[in-house]
């Protein structure tokens, strides 16, 4: 198993950036695919970014491309989505996920953290 615990969002303005992180507790979290998904308010929640547990296969929905990135440090068993040029439709609760299949992680992955806030607003 693992525990997935969010931080890192907040309220800024649109063009602005910020850096969520996941922190990952277990026996073997290292070894977790990870992503990222977001839930605006009445709507679903959907697939944001994706990395393996190696740090390789960075994979991202169109909208975000170009403007965020995931990554991950092993030896803190930790995941950022560094997010840039943030527009008001980035607005969501942003949710850590982890799989032990690639696959998965950016469908339903097995894991989820509690979620942290981001709203870009003017």
């Amino acid at each position: 198993q693992v525990q997935l615990v969010e931080s890192g969002g907040g309220s800024v303005q649109p063009g602005d950036s910020l850096r969520l992180s996941c922190a990952a507790s277990g026996r073997t979290a290292n070894r977790y695919h990870m992503g990222w998904f977001r839930q605006a308010p009445g709507k679903e929640r959907d697939f944001v970014a994706a990395v393996s547990w190696t740090g390789g296969s960075p994979y991202y929905t169109n909208s975000v491309k170009g403007r965020f990135t995931i990554s991950r440090d092993n030896a803190k068993n930790t995941v950022y989505l560094q997010m840039n040029s943030l527009k008001p439709e980035d607005t969501a609760v942003y949710y850590c996920a982890a799989d032990n299949s690639y696959t998965q992680v950016v469908r339903t992955p097995e894991y989820w953290g509690q979620g942290t806030q981001v709203t870009v607003s003017s």
